[in-house]
């Protein structure tokens, strides 16, 4: 499922509940952390670059559907 993410004037909706806030995303990504390891060997990231990154899937959260998700406008934004 090739879905983009929401944006300032859009955002994801479930065409059969209508779910508008609920939603489990699987994501892959690419990327390069800078990771301090502190005394006790604690690790903690504190720079993150992301090479690359692409939604594998949007399920929602309310009724599971994985291919009913679609970008709609948000209300008020400017068109």
């Amino acid at each position: 499922m090739a879905l983009p993410l929401p944006t300032a004037e859009t955002r994801w909706r479930c065409t059969l509940c209508g779910n508008l806030t609920r939603f489990d995303v699987t994501r892959r990504s690419k990327v390069v952390e800078y990771i301090h390891l502190d005394l006790a060997g604690e690790p903690r990231v504190e720079e993150r670059e992301v090479l690359d990154e692409s939604i594998e899937s949007v399920r929602c959260r309310w009724c599971n559907a994985v291919d009913q998700i679609e970008l709609v406008d948000r209300p008020g934004a400017s068109a």
